[in-house]
């Protein structure tokens, strides 16, 4: 957690800009286009980023499907899951989040500047009517992200806990792509006691399209994305043994 208070205290009054001008964005959304709107979002993460020493180095953007909506499905290893993604994602793309943690000021800005979802854990009804309108959104083209582990542990130590077949219910309702992502070294940025420069990998891995999944149980859904972050995951740390901390 050093770097995440680290980060706050250089980055003070950039916050408080920032913070301010989202407010004043989200108060007339219909005058920015998602696209301005995700320009900010990512002109905020890059700043941040460059004053504290964070770097994030992406692979397969290649992948990516060029056209129409999909869902990205990462593992999830802390706070700056979401920025590393944005930051080495060309389109436009928006997140879900646990209703309770998204409203601490500039994620909450954040979420709201790019028409982020909250979701109420304990509350089956709220999450089907939410799913719905994701579904109907990436049918129009929109993309997301959706952490399948659910939560996240502290100085997580690249671990990719088991995924819950229910956040794959979205791609079956859409019919949309699935992208899986492995995310590494994610955690040192806000969730270790790393203090001082990191770099986190993000990879984009092959698409997984409707056709392929559409006659699959949601477990088994699970299992196929999960498997293939393991390894992608081991397969990074193996080349690059001995630059662990």
């Amino acid at each position: 957690m050093r770097n995440y208070y680290r980060t706050i205290i250089i980055n003070i009054f950039r916050i408080i800009f920032y913070v301010l001008k989202a407010r004043i964005w989200i108060r007339h959304i219909d005058r920015h286009s998602e696209e301005e709107r995700y320009a900010l979002a990512n002109e905020m993460v890059t700043k941040m980023n460059k004053s504290s020493g964070y770097k994030t180095i992406a692979y397969g953007q290649e992948n990516l499907p060029r056209e129409g909506g999909y869902m990205l499905y990462p593992n999830h290893q802390g706070k700056y899951d979401v920025l590393g993604i944005f930051n080495t994602h060309e389109k436009p793309l928006t997140f879900v989040m646990d209703e309770k943690r998204s409203h601490i000021i500039l994620v909450n800005e954040f979420l709201e500047l790019v028409q982020g979802k909250r979701l109420e854990m304990d509350n089956p009804r709220q999450t089907i009517r939410v799913f719905q309108e994701i579904a109907q959104e990436l049918k129009d083209g929109r993309k997301y992200i959706l952490f399948p582990e659910g939560g996240y542990k502290e100085n997580n130590r690249n671990i990719v806990e088991q995924f819950k077949p229910g956040s794959f219910k979205l791609a079956q309702m859409s019919k949309t792509p699935i992208v899986p992502v492995a995310l590494v070294d994610s955690y040192k940025v806000y969730n270790s006691d790393v203090c001082g420069s990191v770099t986190t990998y993000v990879y984009y891995l092959d698409p997984i399209y409707y056709e392929e999944y559409k006659d699959l149980k949601t477990m088994e859904i699970a299992q196929i994305v999960e498997g293939r972050i393991k390894a992608k995951i081991a397969e990074h740390l193996e080349s690059h043994r001995g630059e662990q901390n």
